[in-house]
C-alpha cells in the first residue's frame, strides 16, 4: 500500500496578512504569496496552509467569514487567488485552505437572514436562546475572546450563543441545510482545484441540546463539557467525508482542542472515515491562575511525556500532526529556547530538530525556519488581537490583578507574536510593504531576515532545509515507531526511530549549559545525518542547545 502524499510532505503556515504585501498598502495579500513562490520551493516544503482568505470585517482577522466564496477585498480577487493556485501547482507545491464553519461574520448574509426569526429559511441556522426566567442570560457561559458567551439581539428578541467573538456567531449543525450549505461550498472550493482543509476548531460544531451553567473557571463558566467534542460531532464529520472529502484527492487536519489519544484515533483514526490528522494542543497548554495567560516553562519532563503520548499511542492507529507554533501561538523560540541570548539559532535549530525527526506530518509556521521571535511589547495599545485585547481589559482595567503582575503573563503568550509582518530582508519595514504595515514589524528585522539567512549556509534556514531533505531521504522518519529515551531528564529530550534494523538516535539538549551525555553503543560507529554544531558531535556531553540525530548504519 503506498504511503499517502500528506504524510510525507512538510506543511508551511502563511498568515496571508503578514507575509508580504504586493501594493503598498501594508497588508499582505495573495499577489505578495505568489511572488515569494520560489522562496518556499527553496525551503522544500510540499505543501502551503492559508490562513482565511475569504471576504471577511476582520473582526478576528479572517477567521469571522461574511462570504465563504469571495476574496477579502484587501488580499486581492478570486482571479488573484486562481493564479497562485495554478501557479503553486505548476512548482508542484499544494495549498490548503483554512475551513471556519463552527461560525460565521454576524454579517454573513445567513445571519442577517436569521435575526429575522420566523418566515425564513435560516431561521435556524444559528443557535438562539430565550433567556432565563426573570431576565438575564441563558446560562454562565463565557466566551474564547472574553466576556459572556451570548449576545443579546434587540431585532429578534432572543440571545445567540458565540462561542468566541460576539461578531462570531456559532452555526446550528443540527439543522440538516446547514450541512448541505457547506457541504456545498466545500465541494465549489475542491472542484477549484485546492488540496485540502485544515478545519478551524472543528471539535465544537455539535452542542449539546441542554445547555446549562458551567462550572466557573476564571471569570466564567466552562462551555466544554458541552460544545466540545459534542454528541454528534463524529456523526457530521463522516457525513461530511462522505459527500465531499473521500471525492477527492485530499489532506484534512482538524483543529480539536482538549482532544485525547483516544479521541483522536476516532477523529482520524486509520479506516474511521472522518480526518486524516488534527492538532491537539497539550504541548503548549501551560495554565496557572490567569488561564492561559502564563509566562512560565512547561517541564521538559511533562513536554516530553505528552508528545511521547501522542507519538506511541496513535502509532499504526492513525496519524501525528506536529507543530511548535502558528497563528495563535507565541513564537517558539521565545517559548522553548533562546530568543534573547546567545543561542538563539541554535536553539531554533534544535527545536527543528526534535520536531522533524518525530513521526507526523511537520508543520513549520512563517518565519520559524529564520528563528523569529517574540515581539517586544511595550504596553496593551501594541496588541493587535481581539483576545489580547479583551483578557488585558477583563484582567488589568477590571482591576482584578496589577499591570506589572500580568503584563510578563500576556506578552509571552499573545497571539500577536506569531502576527508581526514577516522579516524578508533588512531594508524598511522589512522588506514586507513599502507602505506602512498593519502592525508593526519586529525591531530585531535587521538582524533576523530572510536574505540574511539565504546568503549564510549555516543559518536557520538551511537547517530546516536539511530537515525536509532528510524526511524525503530517509523512510524511517516518516514510517518509524517512536521510543523514549532518558525519560526523567530535565535537560535532554532524547529519543529514538525504529524501522526494522534501522535505528535513528535523535538528542536534543533544551538547556544554555553542557549537559552529560553518552552516545548508545549501537550508534557509535554510525552516521551523523544532522546537527547543529559545525564541529560535529563529542560523545560524552552535549552542549547548550545541541542537537544531533545518529544513524545506526
Amino acid at each position: 500500500m503506498n504511503t499517502p502524499w500528506w504524510k510525507q510532505a512538510v506543511v508551511y503556515q502563511i498568515y496571508p496578512r503578514s507575509f508580504m504585501d504586493s501594493n503598498g498598502d501594508g497588508i499582505g495579500d495573495l499577489k505578495g504569496i505568489t511572488s515569494r513562490l520560489d522562496y518556499l520551493k527553496k525551503l522544500g516544503v510540499d505543501v502551503i496552509w492559508l490562513s482565511p482568505v475569504y471576504q471577511s470585517p476582520n473582526d478576528d482577522n479572517g477567521y469571522d467569514i461574511s462570504d465563504y466564496q469571495a476574496i477579502m477585498a484587501e488580499f486581492g480577487t478570486m482571479e488573484d487567488f486562481d493564479e497562485l493556485l495554478a501557479k503553486a501547482h505548476e512548482k508542484g507545491l499544494k495549498i490548503v485552505m483554512d475551513l471556519v464553519v463552527n461560525h460565521t461574520s454576524d454579517e454573513h448574509r445567513w445571519f442577517v437572514e436569521s435575526r429575522k426569526g420566523d418566515g425564513n429559511r435560516y431561521r435556524d441556522y444559528y443557535i438562539w436562546r430565550d433567556g432565563k426566567e426573570g431576565g438575564g442570560l441563558p446560562n454562565n457561559w463565557g466566551a474564547c475572546f472574553g466576556g459572556p458567551a451570548w449576545e443579546f439581539d434587540e431585532e429578534r428578541g432572543q440571545y445567540y450563543l458565540h462561542l468566541f467573538s460576539k461578531k462570531q456567531p456559532d452555526l446550528n449543525w443540527d439543522n440538516p441545510a446547514v450541512r448541505e450549505d457547506v457541504f456545498d461550498m466545500m465541494t465549489w472550493w475542491c472542484e477549484k482545484g485546492i488540496d485540502g482543509f485544515r478545519m478551524d476548531v472543528i471539535s465544537m460544531i455539535s452542542k449539546t441540546e441542554d445547555m446549562p451553567d458551567g462550572e466557573i473557571r476564571g471569570l466564567y463558566g466552562d462551555y466544554s463539557p458541552y460544545c466540545v467534542h459534542g454528541p454528534r460531532v463524529h456523526e457530521y464529520l463522516r457525513e461530511m467525508n462522505q459527500k465531499v472529502l473521500s471525492k477527492y484527492d485530499l489532506m484534512t487536519v482538524g483543529e480539536t482542542a482538549g482532544v485525547t489519544t483516544k479521541e483522536a484515533c476516532v477523529y482520524a483514526g486509520n479506516d474511521t472515515g472522518e480526518l486524516n490528522m488534527v492538532f491537539q494542543f497539550e504541548h503548549v497548554d501551560v495554565h496557572g491562575p490567569y488561564g492561559k495567560w502564563n509566562e512560565k516553562r512547561m517541564l521538559l519532563t511533562r513536554l516530553k511525556k505528552i508528545l511521547s503520548r501522542w507519538q506511541t499511542e496513535l502509532s499504526g492507529k492513525a496519524w501525528n500532526s506536529l507543530y511548535w507554533d502558528n497563528h495563535d501561538q507565541p513564537r517558539a523560540v521565545s517559548r522553548f529556547g533562546d530568543d534573547r541570548g546567545p543561542f538563539r539559532v541554535r536553539s531554533a535549530k534544535m527545536l527543528a530538530t526534535c520536531l522533524h525527526m518525530m513521526q507526523g506530518t511537520p508543520y513549520i509556521y512563517q518565519g520559524e525556519e529564520l528563528g523569529m521571535t517574540n515581539y517586544p511589547f511595550k504596553g496593551p495599545r501594541d496588541f493587535h488581537d481581539i483576545e489580547s485585547i479583551h483578557a488585558y481589559e477583563e484582567w488589568c482595567e477590571s482591576g482584578r490583578v496589577s499591570h506589572e503582575e500580568f503584563w510578563p503573563c500576556i506578552t509571552a503568550v499573545s497571539r500577536d507574536n506569531a502576527r508581526t509582518p514577516m522579516q524578508w530582508d533588512d531594508t524598511d519595514q522589512a522588506g514586507f510593504t513599502t507602505g506602512t504595515p498593519w502592525m508593526p514589524v519586529n525591531p530585531n528585522y535587521r538582524e533576523i531576515n530572510a536574505r540574511a539567512e539565504l546568503a549564510d549556509p549555516d543559518s536557520v534556514f538551511y537547517h530546516y532545509q536539511k530537515l525536509i531533505a532528510l524526511r524525503k531521504q530517509y523512510p524511517i522518519i516518516v514510517e518509524g515507531t517512536y521510543r523514549l529515551l532518558m525519560a526523567d531528564s530535565e535537560e535532554l529530550f532524547v529519543y529514538e526511530r525504529i524501522l526494522g534494523e534501522e535505528k535513528l538516535l535523535v538528542a536534543c539538549n533544551f538547556t544554555d549549559h553542557d549537559t552529560v551525555f553518552h552516545v548508545p553503543r549501537e550508534f557509535i560507529s554510525g552516521t551523523c545525518l544532522i546537527t547543529n554544531y559545525e564541529d560535529g558531535f563529542r560523545d560524552g556531553k552535549l552542549r547548550a542547545y545541541e542537537a544531533m540525530v545518529l544513524r545506526n548504519m
